[in-house]
């Protein structure tokens, strides 16, 4: 697994995520990664119906492939939410780096 934003002109992988009321909503994943020292790895997605002009919500999502089953847990450590924040905003900073 890398640990790179995919890119935008690809086809974008999107996932269903249900919420509290059983609506179906469709997200766009725009990066997994994997946090050093530990097996954890991480998905930050964006709702597919935002604005594009607009800076849209990012959701960040611990997650397990069991083969094609992909099972989505919440990050409610905040010592957890740090080290994931920290690694994404690394990367993207990285990434835009490579971009410039």
């Amino acid at each position: 697994m890398t640990n790179e934003p995919i890119n935008q002109e690809e086809n974008p992988e999107v996932i269903i995520i249900p919420d509290e009321e059983g609506n179906e909503n469709e997200f766009e994943v725009i990066m997994k990664f994997e946090v050093d020292g530990s097996e954890k790895t991480y998905m930050m997605v964006v709702p597919v119906e935002s604005e594009q002009d607009e800076e849209a919500e990012v959701f960040a999502f611990r997650y397990e492939e069991d083969g094609d089953d992909l099972k989505l847990f919440t990050i409610d450590d905040e010592e957890e939410w740090d080290i994931v924040e920290e690694t994404f905003n690394t990367l993207m900073d990285e990434f835009d780096q490579e971009e410039g």
